[in-house]
């Protein structure tokens, strides 16, 4: 029997900067922290020492996909256990043994093209009359586009507005945190994923994230696992045999791991997914839309 698949997002699921590790118990209480990210010469992200034993545990007993929004740049900063595959930029970059898979690019590119307006078109109106709530707008693999934004001074209604208006082009709106990002629809994490299981022969998933861009990859799996804070938190995202967590915050993380490793040792068997699924999803992705 082939292993199960592990994919699991990366910031604020597995790994977590100081601002979202959501310790408010005594310092002496804290959990024992590892250093997973490096940026400039300073930590930026952390998980549970217990949480590093869990995913090097886990990578022992099955195919372990690190799937994340992040451009090859920012997840190359990241210390992971090595894997064969990894999926950035929300899906439109599948990387084997580190190198980007130039034909899985050119097809998400061109479901892109098919699908969805071009991304000038989002970038003029994410900049439209210079909203003071917008500080900074970037590009990422020129595939999709992320603002930082003032989260205070974000007004709910700007935020619906261009909800809608994306929507209507095609494109995705998920706020996170301080970044807002516009995604293509056809630029998901889990068609990425159908193809990786394709390829590695695993007929079972195991998936965990926690924002809009991750409700299609959650919709997907054997076994669906989210951390009780996030964009899916906020709005209390619920599927039938979805587990949440107990905890928020990098404790969160611990619980997420400890969970996918007693799935990946009981999970049965279903049928494989094949890569005819994946361009599916490329052309079907409705489960990501609100």
């Amino acid at each position: 029997m082939s292993r199960p698949l592990v994919a699991c997002d990366l910031d604020r699921t597995l790994i977590y900067s100081a601002k979202a590790l959501h310790l408010d118990g005594p310092d002496q209480d804290a959990p024992r922290l590892v250093v997973s990210e490096v940026y400039e010469n300073a930590p930026l992200s952390y998980m549970t020492r217990v949480a590093e034993d869990l995913l090097h545990e886990l990578d022992g007993h099955a195919v372990l996909v690190p799937v994340t929004t992040r451009t090859q740049a920012q997840f190359a900063r990241v210390q992971l256990p090595a894997t064969p595959y990894a999926i950035t930029t929300n899906g439109g970059v599948l990387l084997h043994h580190g190198t980007p898979d130039g034909a899985w690019s050119a097809r998400v590119r061109g479901a892109v093209g098919r699908g969805s307006a071009p991304i000038g078109e989002v970038l003029a109106r994410l900049c439209e009359n210079d909203p003071p709530w917008v500080e900074r707008v970037r590009t990422a693999e020129d595939l999709f586009a992320y603002a930082i934004v003032n989260r205070a001074a974000l007004p709910d209604e700007w935020l619906a507005e261009l909800t809608d208006w994306c929507a209507g082009r095609g494109w995705i709106v998920s706020l996170q945190g301080r970044k807002l990002y516009c995604v293509p629809a056809a630029v998901t994490k889990e068609a990425a994923v159908a193809e990786v299981m394709d390829r590695t022969g695993s007929a079972r998933l195991i998936a965990a994230g926690d924002s809009l861009l991750d409700r299609g990859l959650l919709e997907l799996a054997d076994v669906a696992l989210r951390p009780r804070h996030g964009e899916l938190e906020a709005v209390c995202y619920t599927h039938p045999g979805l587990q949440v967590t107990d905890s928020a915050g990098v404790l969160a993380g611990e619980e997420i791991l400890r969970a996918a490793l007693e799935a990946a040792r009981v999970l049965p068997a279903r049928a494989q997914p094949t890569a005819a699924d994946a361009e599916a999803s490329l052309a079907h992705s409705s489960a990501m839309r609100r």
